[in-house]
C-alpha cells in the first residue's frame, strides 16, 4: 500500500477503540524482546507470517509481558476513569508512585522527572531547562488510552489533552506535538476515517515551531532509514509508526514491519499497534498475540491486567459522556 490510504471497511467504533488499546499493548509486548536490537531481527527469527511463537519473551520480559509503555497507559486510563476526565495532579501522583515501585523498565528522562521531588506542574519544565533534552518518545508510548478517551472532543480537544498529559513528564514541546498528532490520528480512525488522509489538516494544527519536523517524517515518501535521529526520539518514532501503517495492509503486517525496524522496538510497535488497532479493529489482532498478553502493574498489590481487563478499559474510555447532574 505504498503511498495509499487505509480503510478497514465495516468495523464498529467499539471494536476500533478496543483495537487501539489492545493493539498498543500487543505491540509493546511483541517488540520488547527485540529492543535495541538490529533491523530485521524479528523476521529473521519468525520468517513466516502467521506461524506463531512471536510472543517469545526475552531480554528480561516474559512471553506476552507488556512494559512501562503499557503500564503508564493503564495509569492514564485509571486516572481518567476515576475522575471523569483530566486531573493532572492525580495523574502525576500515580506516575510518581509507579516510578517509586520498581518497574522493570522506565525511561531515564521520565524517571528523572518523576523521582526528582518537584511538584507536578514544574517537574518536567525544570528538567528541560536544566538538561535541554526532553524530546523522547515517552509521552507518545502511553497515549493509546488517552487518545480513545478524548477522541469524542474533536481535533482541538483531543490534541490539547494530549499536550497537557505529555507535559507532565516532557518539557520539550516536540513531545507534546507528536503525542497530539497521534491523538488526532486515532480520533479519525475511531470515526471510521482514514488517518493518513487527514495528515495535512492534523499537521496544520501542530505548533509552527515543530510543524516542519513532523511534516518531513509523515510525508508519503519518507522511510525510517531517512531518520536523522534514533527512533527513541518522538518524531522518528511517530513517523516510523505511520510508515508501517501506510506501507502495509493489515494489523499483523504493520506490527511485523514496526518491530523489524530495530532500535526502540517496544515503543515503535506500541504506537504502530495503537494506530493499526484503531484502523483495523480488535478482530484483526491475532488471538495468539492477545492470549499471553499481560500487564503487571508495579506498586498495585499484584494487579495484572489481561485481555478482558484491557477490553473493559477500552469500553469505559470510549463511552460517550452521560447526561449532566
Amino acid at each position: 500500500m505504498n503511498g495509499g490510504g487505509v480503510n478497514a471497511g465495516d468495523v464498529g467504533r467499539s471494536a476500533r477503540a478496543a483495537g487501539a488499546v489492545v493493539g498498543s499493548a500487543v505491540g509493546d509486548a511483541l517488540g520488547a524482546p527485540f529492543e535495541f536490537g538490529p533491523a530485521d531481527a524479528f523476521s529473521a527469527r519468525f520468517p513466516a507470517p502467521g506461524a506463531g511463537g512471536e510472543m517469545c519473551g526475552g531480554g528480561g520480559w516474559d512471553p506476552g509481558e507488556a512494559t512501562d509503555d503499557t503500564q503508564m497507559a493503564v495509569l492514564v486510563a485509571d486516572s481518567l476513569l476515576a475522575h471523569g476526565g483530566l486531573d493532572l495532579p492525580d495523574l502525576f501522583a500515580r506516575f510518581r508512585h509507579w516510578a517509586a515501585s520498581g518497574p522493570k523498565d522506565i525511561g531515564l528522562q521520565t524517571e528523572d522527572v518523576l523521582t526528582g521531588g518537584m511538584p507536578w506542574d514544574l517537574a518536567a519544565a525544570v528538567h528541560f531547562q536544566v538538561n535541554l533534552r526532553a524530546a523522547g518518545n515517552g509521552s507518545l508510548m502511553r497515549a493509546a488510552t488517552s487518545a480513545v478517551a478524548f477522541a469524542r472532543t474533536g481535533r482541538t480537544g483531543t490534541m490539547d489533552a494530549a499536550r497537557r498529559i505529555a507535559a507532565l513528564t516532557h518539557g520539550d514541546r516536540a513531545a507534546w506535538e507528536g503525542t497530539a498528532l497521534f491523538h488526532d490520528l486515532v480520533r479519525v480512525a475511531l470515526d471510521g476515517g482514514d488517518p493518513l488522509a487527514v495528515l495535512p489538516e492534523a499537521l496544520a494544527a501542530v505548533h509552527p515551531d515543530h510543524r516542519i519536523r513532523y511534516a518531513v517524517v509523515l510525508a508519503d515518501g519518507w522511510h525510517p532509514e531517512d531518520a536523522t535521529e534514533f527512533n527513541g526520539a518522538v518524531w522518528p518514532c511517530l513517523g516510523s509508526a505511520v510508515w508501517a501503517l501506510r506501507t502495509t495492509t493489515g494489523f499483523e503486517e504493520a506490527l511485523r514491519a514496526a518491530v523489524d525496524l530495530g532500535g526502540d522496538t517496544d515503543t515503535v510497535a506500541a504506537v504502530t499497534g495503537g494506530l493499526a488497532g484503531a484502523v483495523y479493529g480488535l478482530d484483526a489482532i491475532p488471538a495468539r498475540w492477545t492470549e499471553p498478553l499481560h500487564v503487571p502493574m508495579p506498586g498495585s498489590g499484584g494487579r495484572v491486567l489481561r485481555l478482558p481487563d484491557l477490553l473493559d478499559l477500552a469500553r469505559r474510555l470510549d463511552a460517550p459522556p452521560g447526561p449532566p447532574g
